[in-house]
């Protein structure tokens, strides 16, 4: 993704012809590309209420870049199998994010310029707001689904004195229903197998002979059933521990392991069911949420330039992608084609040693011309 410029200078012939300089200059060095941003004849109000505005607009932009953000890291989430397929659902009005930048147009339906801006700027808020907490939402619910179901698949991994044995164990494994006899799973270290085979009978009184079998092996050991009186389960189990062999607090019980199978194939379905309706949203609402804030940024254009350039209103605006590597020396161009815009500014700027009474930097990029910085780099979720 890369990094945009959005300027604006005053639109009469003189500054038409600095137009002109800075796009053959830039262009012959390649330090940009460059393209006219197209504004359209808002309502200006007062002068009194720009000011106001222009302070309201600068929170309104960050609020939005910060949704855009989270929509687009939510759908890195979501498509967790395939991020590198993220970045082309990340598309503004179907089309790329580049193109609808250096292509964009007003939407005259959706935001009517004939009202004043303030009820533009309170759309804008009110759109934003509502996807914001419309996200919140709908993750949450995602997020719960996902969460429960990675908190079962994680039993099912692991070695066989953590994971669970719902997929492992069957009912004739055991015997069932006995007032005496209970059968007990055994966790055995692989180098123990012979020893394990020789002791089981003895380790304790009253147990089956030759009632173990191996249901199950990984990595470092193998599970084995014991049958064995009831009475004596306590002693077995410490004995058995004595030898290195770890008795699972393991009861069988049919329907337990029932629900537990049915509660993991639930949530597979249900996040499968969820993934498609989610996606469909983010991607429409990131289109939603990208427009929105590209409109915010026209708008903190239009309220700049008449504040700056004053009325009646007659400002260029262009949008320029500079080249990585040419940044310095873009800007540099920028401040001697317009540095007549406010030579004070532009000399302090030249000179960052020169102590000027009165204009303050340091909080904020303060150049001749008006600038606002679209950086799509921040939605890179790779």
């Amino acid at each position: 993704m890369s990094e945009f410029w959005l300027i604006s200078a005053p639109g009469d012939k003189t500054n038409l012809q600095a137009w002109e300089r800075m796009n053959t200059v830039t262009l012959k060095s390649n330090l940009s590309s460059n393209s006219k941003f197209h504004i359209p004849d808002l309502k200006v109000g007062t002068l009194d209420a720009l000011v106001g505005l222009s302070d309201e607009l600068g929170k309104l932009d960050s609020f939005a870049e910060s949704v855009i953000k989270k929509i687009a890291q939510y759908i890195g989430e979501v498509m967790e199998d395939s991020k590198d397929k993220v970045q082309e659902n990340l598309l503004a009005n179907g089309v790329d994010l580049i193109s609808y930048l250096t292509r964009f147009e007003w939407d005259m339906a959706k935001y009517p310029i004939k009202q004043p801006l303030k009820n533009i700027l309170e759309a804008l808020s009110k759109q934003m707001t509502q996807i914001e907490t419309d996200l919140k939402t709908r993750s949450a619910a995602y997020n719960n689904i996902k969460g429960n179901l990675q908190n079962l698949e994680k039993k099912t991994v692991g070695n066989l004195l953590t994971r669970t044995l719902a997929d492992i164990v069957h009912k004739e494994d055991f015997v069932l229903n006995s007032e005496y006899l209970i059968t007990l799973l055994v966790v055995v270290p692989k180098s123990s197998y012979i020893q394990w085979q020789k002791t089981y009978e003895s380790l304790s009184d009253m147990v089956v002979p030759r009632s173990t079998k191996m249901i199950a092996e990984d990595a470092e050991g193998g599970l084995f059933t014991v049958t064995l009186f009831r009475k004596v389960m306590e002693d077995f189990k410490a004995k058995a521990r004595e030898n290195r062999f770890m008795v699972r607090e393991f009861y069988f019980d049919e329907k337990e392991l029932k629900c537990e199978k049915e509660e993991l194939m639930k949530l597979a379905s249900d996040k499968k069911q969820q993934y498609g309706p989610l996606l469909r949203w983010l991607k429409v609402n990131f289109s939603e949420a990208f427009v929105a804030w590209i409109h915010v940024k026209a708008l903190r254009v239009f309220v700049e330039s008449v504040l700056r350039y004053g009325l009646p209103v007659n400002f260029q605006a262009m949008l320029l992608q500079p080249n990585r590597k040419s940044i310095k020396r873009l800007r540099d161009v920028l401040n001697v084609v317009f540095k007549h815009l406010d030579e004070v500014a532009a000399a302090s700027i030249m000179d960052p040693g020169m102590d000027i009474p009165g204009l303050q930097l340091s909080n904020q990029e303060y150049y001749p011309y008006v600038y606002f910085k679209i950086d799509l780099s921040l939605l890179d979720c790779s």
